[in-house]
């Protein structure tokens, strides 16, 4: 079994409050969820307006369907424009 753990910095620079916040991060991890077969949740920045930190898992047999999986799951995020994409650190278990 192998475990994949991708952690995404986002900014949400046009946000003004945490309400504005939650509904940004409840459609990107809606639509992460419906496209792809993942576990995606916040993580860090919790009370931070315009930042947050949102975590992806994902479990598989195969090291390379794993890797390709966060890949996409990242390059799918930045593509939806609701926040930018500061960074992204995988790690694979």
């Amino acid at each position: 079994m192998i475990v994949g753990i991708c952690s995404i910095e986002l900014r949400l620079a046009e946000n003004h409050d945490l309400k504005g916040k939650r509904q940004v991060l409840k459609s990107v991890k809606d639509r992460v969820r419906n496209r792809f077969n993942v576990s995606i949740a916040e993580v860090d920045d919790l009370d931070a307006w315009q930042r947050t930190t949102i975590g992806v898992a994902c479990v598989s047999k195969d090291r390379s369907q794993v890797e390709s999986t966060l890949a996409r799951v990242a390059t799918f995020v930045e593509e939806l424009h609701l926040a930018s994409v500061e960074g992204v650190h995988v790690e694979i278990l």
